[in-house]
């Protein structure tokens, strides 16, 4: 093409990007890596080439990890974590600034060394990527420099195995390695076996930077790495890849006691109101979709367009398909570059392939160089059920369905089990920030899309997994509570003689739906006092009960829709109908607990109840400070249905100190009560009915908590399990919840002061409520 002819067409014409300093980055390494172990890099072992997706030329030999060289990996990150964390914050945060800047220093050279290696088009990774890593590393070492006066109770957790995905490879190990060092962990981290070679240079910078040793481990390898990894004894897995695999590794740690965060798939909505600006949604839709070729978790792959418009907006939009250009990835003027890998192209093209015929399939009218690479492509008139419409394609192929009214836009919209993120285009604010709330998703763009930064907490609900990172929730995934817990020890119930008949009938009922209900099985069992004299009968819950008490606070979701105020007012009055029965309550819990702490217990009880009264209205989000004309903001929402396992030890504490918070942030609860002494909570269900709680807001169930924490945990439609029983049941808990990935909070055998600071306060809070990160733009 000549200057003439660019001219007369109007025409981009070619911009390449230069990559001789990336490859003689490449060549000065030797063309072959080993893993970066303690400082340094290993000398190079048998593994597999990494290659430029757009030529298929190969850049680099990287070497395969083995067992040894994870255990390396992880003891030189043991040895180094102690000193690390010792530096304090104001030290740490000096060499996370160093690394900031040698970001910047080198970022042409990441830019050029991501495409080659990634695909990607060279003004993404050069506007995008790289200044979002170097962003990421900057703000945190903000957030070192404040940890010992912002969060004084914190410290680190200690080593950190962290599997980072090939879509940003460089962006996703910032995400992961800067909040990790900057609250004073270490890492072992395997990027991915397609995109490594950013990972690798980003060692090197660690060099430079002067970096402690063990400080920062890399090491390089296919999935089997990343298995082995997780299996090794690291104190946290952070993991951002498919929900299968992420499924995997959340049974793989169940019972370990590891933290674990998981960044996961999505099929997010993109919602066009009729009223929107069809041009800027469509163009919004470009970054939405064919971003990274498509290969983008949060991408907005699902279109719902009103239909009053739909017509007119895919017209539009087919037009604006064929003027997208495809190619080389280091020319400045490509809109779509490579697919990753072979491997990948073959599986997007399969499904589009195998849909059934569903729909009308139009394909971008744009040129389509040879290798791999695949056209933006549209899939129309599309069924809420296809499974284009269900499953995660990750490339450059957007589904699209109409709806008629905003009720219907959000039952479509949420018609998905993911729940990374979701955008919202309409003219009319009122519109859109009706919608975003109503939305399940972790975060929602209105007026825009792939809205990213450091500031700005990320991450998904149901099979999108849970987690944040970014922002002050994402540094809670780093950090633990000060101090060292005593190891639980299980409470038995007291033994007795039977002896019926009683006096007075004492067989007690479950709590369901606002209303006491006999147990579907009919079994009911002996409680005793400490001296072995039957005091009463408390039901045996099974699964049917279970089921019972889920659909009943699925019911009670207009809870959830209360004004905070309300919700507040509810626990005041639970709170004064307590004390009015103090002296009862406390007598029944001498006498079953067979100890002298009852006056005690209720009072603290009382005051838990107004305590999460005056959190109610007070637990709120925040507006982050965002590089960008407009706000995000962090709002706290419930989670949803939260079954919970009750502690033990203080049979109406423990069970207030589970329900208050919950309840405040306006989830529905299914609560086994304690299984010694379960009927405190029997009792407590005359309470609940005077005190205007609404019916299916609070369940509450008895029985043996090893027969029912495996069918809370399994359950579909719990959003959330805690688990404070005295028998540990952490891993059949957290390998229950698998199944939906739903979020979990188990004592991991470690006891929990009920009466102290620890039983309340804002870790509770935290735990009952997700953060929805929502993007608002304004002005020009």
């Amino acid at each position: 093409m000549t200057i003439k002819d660019i001219f007369e067409t109007m025409d981009y014409g070619p911009a390449p990007e230069a990559s001789g300093d990336a490859l003689a980055w490449i060549v000065d390494q030797g063309g072959k890596f080993g893993h970066f172990i303690d400082g340094a890099f290993t000398a190079p072992g048998a593994g597999f080439d990494s290659k430029n997706p757009a030529t298929g030329e190969v850049l680099a030999t990287l070497s395969q990890a083995s067992q040894g060289d994870i255990d390396a990996a992880v003891s030189a990150a043991r040895k180094a974590q102690p000193a690390w964390e010792k530096l304090e914050g104001k030290g740490r945060a000096r060499y996370l600034y160093a690394l900031a800047r040698l970001l910047q220093k080198h970022a042409r050279l990441l830019a050029v060394l991501e495409t080659l290696d990634n695909g990607k088009p060279i003004r993404e990774s050069r506007d995008i990527d790289i200044p979002l890593a170097q962003r990421h590393f900057y703000y945190h070492a903000g957030m070192a420099q404040l940890m010992e006066a912002e969060l004084p109770e914190a410290q680190a957790l200690g080593v950190c195995g962290q599997i980072i995905p090939w879509n940003f490879p460089l962006l996703m190990l910032a995400w992961k390695v800067a909040p990790a060092l900057a609250m004073g962990n270490t890492v072992v981290l395997k990027p991915a076996e397609w995109t490594s070679l950013t990972a690798l240079c980003f060692a090197d910078i660690c060099r430079q930077a002067g970096l402690p040793r063990g400080v920062v481990n890399i090491v390089t390898g296919d999935g089997a790495v990343g298995e082995m990894i997780v299996n090794s004894e690291v104190d946290k897995i952070a993991f951002t890849g498919s929900t299968e695999v992420g499924r995997k590794i959340r049974e793989a740690t169940a019972g370990s006691g590891k933290s674990l965060t998981l960044e996961l798939g999505g099929k997010s909505p993109y919602i066009v109101f009729e009223d929107a600006d069809i041009d800027s949604a469509v163009e919004g839709l470009v970054d939405a979709i064919w971003f990274n070729q498509g290969q983008v978790c949060c991408a907005g792959s699902r279109l719902l367009v009103q239909e009053g418009i739909a017509e007119a907006f895919h017209a539009k939009l087919r037009a604006r398909m064929d003027k997208l250009r495809i190619g080389n990835p280091l020319d400045k003027c490509i809109d779509v570059g490579a697919i990753v890998d072979p491997e990948q192209r073959n599986r997007v093209a399969a499904l589009v392939d195998a849909h059934g015929g569903e729909g009308e399939v139009y394909t971008a009218k744009c040129d389509l160089p040879d290798g791999c690479f695949y056209p933006p492509t549209l899939v129309s008139g599309l069924s809420p059920a296809s499974a284009l419409m269900q499953d995660e394609i990750f490339g450059p192929v957007l589904v699209s369905s109409t709806f008629r009214t905003p009720s219907e836009a959000i039952m479509l919209a949420n018609n998905t089990r993911y729940g990374l993120a979701a955008s919202v285009w309409s003219e009319n604010i009122n519109v859109a920030l009706d919608i975003a709330p109503k939305l399940v998703a972790g975060v929602v763009w209105v007026n825009g899309t792939n809205m990213f930064d450091a500031a700005a907490g990320f991450g998904g609900v149901r099979e999108s997994g849970f987690g944040r990172e970014g922002g002050w929730e994402g540094l809670a995934a780093y950090t633990k509570p000060k101090g060292k817990g005593k190891a639980l020890k299980p409470v038995a119930e007291f033994p007795g003689d039977n002896a019926e008949p009683q006096p007075v009938d004492r067989t007690a009922k479950l709590y369901i739906g606002g209303k006491q209900a006999r147990p579907d099985g009919g079994y009911a069992r002996n409680i005793f006092d400490k001296s072995g004299k039957l005091i009463g009968q408390a039901p045996i819950a099974n699964r049917k009960d279970v089921r019972n008490a889920v659909e009943a606070a699925r019911a009670a979701k207009g809870w959830s829709g209360a004004t905070a105020h309300n919700r507040a007012q509810v626990l005041y009055y639970i709170g004064e109908n307590l004390s009015a029965r103090g002296d009862e309550f406390a007598a029944q819990i001498n006498r079953l607990t067979g100890g002298k702490t009852g006056a005690a217990e209720v009072e603290a009880a009382v005051d838990r109840l107004f305590t999460y009264a005056a959190w109610a209205d007070k637990f709120d989000g925040q507006v982050r400070s965002v590089p960008m004309r407009g706000v995000a903001l962090a709002m706290r929402e419930a989670c949803g249905v939260i079954g919970a396992l009750c502690p033990d030890e203080l049979p109406l504490l423990g069970l207030i100190s589970v329900m208050a918070p919950a309840i405040a942030m306006g989830n529905r609860v299914v609560l086994v009560a304690s299984g010694p002494f379960p009927l405190v909570a029997t009792d407590f269900y005359q309470v609940l009915e005077t005190s205007d709680v609404p019916g299916g807001v609070v369940n509450i169930l008895t029985g043996s908590h090893a027969e029912l924490a495996s069918t809370l945990a399994t359950h579909m439609d719990v959003e959330a399990v805690w688990s404070f029983s005295s028998t540990d049941l952490s891993e059949v808990v957290e390998k229950g919840g698998a199944g939906n990935l739903k979020r979990t909070w188990v004592n991991h055998g470690i006891a929990r002061d009920w009466m102290g600071e620890a039983g309340e306060g804002r870790t509770f809070l935290d735990q009952a409520t997700e953060v929805k990160t929502v993007w608002v733009p304004y002005g020009a």
